[in-house]
């Protein structure tokens, strides 16, 4: 049972109200196809559940969903939230635009609008910064003349994504690296291939690998979010190919989005719609992967989640407790005491401390 989202390692958070699967606070369920979401309040990204959790889950939510008042519903799409606080969304043979306005509106709404909250802000910060240049006199003036400078250096310095390719490494990417994405058609089973520049210097990914590292980058291209209209357009996206596969397929091929130099491929030079069908239409397909059998991607992107998670918390504990750990893992006193089996002895010193199992971690299974 996983407690945080595979997509930002934020705490799901967890109710008391479905026994079989007591984790989230919105739950979405199709229970025709016997599927259950977890939804990040944080990103809004849905993370689908393993098969063997998700079953009973499913017929508790659809109980729960039928005996509760429903708060919005159409058609298809049912919303209902519960005293206890838990959402649930029954999804009922939904079209795909309506399913997509559903599963995509609030993601990239609130994206949008912590982008105008960050925004304020910045403004808030700068407006300051020219305020504090006018009362210093020359010396301010300087800062000012260089404010601009500075505000770019800050914002293009950022890291905003990580990446982990399969051999071990780690590739923070800026905003310049972003924009300097590529993403061209393969003849492998993925269809497509991801340039990544990162400090200057590019690489090419493909297969598996180029399909999860695109699922990362491209979220962080759209992380202003969108309108709910410009939403509904790159929804028509889709449908106008018939299959986020066929989309896919499209969009890499041919000789649009060009740099200045003509050079093809460009993910910063789509329409601003394009790019939000694209990170739809990889999210689907890696849900429809992971439906076919291949549920070991999930698994991998779940334990990169908990590796992190992981590293995070160790950086809060004091230098030398690992090496205190493993001096006082015995017996808990530092003492050398009796070894198990001989006389004075036990079998408890067996194993180590918590069981054996892993510890400290975010994720239990």
């Amino acid at each position: 049972m996983y407690k945080t989202c595979m997509f930002c390692n934020s705490p799901l958070g967890a109710n008391e109200v479905v026994e079989p699967f007591p984790v989230g606070r919105r739950l979405a369920f199709d229970a025709a196809r016997g599927r259950l979401w977890v939804v990040c309040r944080r990103c809004e990204r849905w993370n689908l559940t393993p098969l063997e959790e998700r079953w009973e889950a499913v017929e508790t939510c659809e109980r729960l969903f039928r005996e509760t008042r429903v708060r919005v519903s159409t058609e298809h799409v049912g919303l209902a939230r519960l005293r206890e606080g838990l959402e649930l969304v029954r999804i009922g043979e939904p079209m795909r635009p309506e399913f997509a306005a559903w599963r995509y509106g609030d993601q990239f709404g609130r994206r949008r609008k912590r982008a105008i909250v960050y925004g304020a802000g910045a403004a808030v910060a700068f407006g300051g910064l020219v305020a504090g240049g006018a009362v210093f006199g020359v010396v301010g003036g300087g800062v000012l003349a260089q404010s601009g400078n500075l505000w770019s250096l800050w914002m293009n310095g950022r890291t905003l994504v990580k990446l982990r390719p399969d051999d071990g490494r780690v590739i923070p990417l800026k905003r310049l690296d972003l924009l300097g994405t590529r993403i061209r058609a393969s003849d492998d089973d993925v269809g497509f291939r991801i340039e990544i520049r990162a400090k200057k210097r590019k690489e090419w990914f493909a297969g598996d690998e180029a399909r999860r590292l695109a699922a990362q980058v491209v979220p962080a291209i759209n992380r202003g979010g969108a309108k709910r209209d410009t939403v509904g357009h790159a929804v028509d996206e889709i449908e106008g190919h018939g299959h986020p596969e066929r989309f896919l397929a499209d969009i890499v091929t041919g000789d649009r989005f060009r740099d200045k130099k003509g050079v093809p491929g460009y993910l910063n030079k789509m329409p601003h719609p394009t790019k939000l069908a694209l990170e739809m239409a990889l999210h689907e397909e890696d849900e429809r992967r992971a439906l076919e059998g291949e549920l070991w991607r999930l698994e991998r992107a779940w334990e990169e989640a908990e590796e992190i998670a992981a590293i995070a918390d160790s950086l809060l504990l004091p230098e030398g407790t690992d090496a205190f750990l493993d001096e006082h893992r015995r017996d808990g006193s530092g003492a050398e005491g009796p070894t198990p089996g001989e006389p004075g002895g036990d079998d408890r010193g067996r194993g180590e401390v918590g069981g054996g199992e892993g510890t400290g971690g975010q994720v239990s299974r």
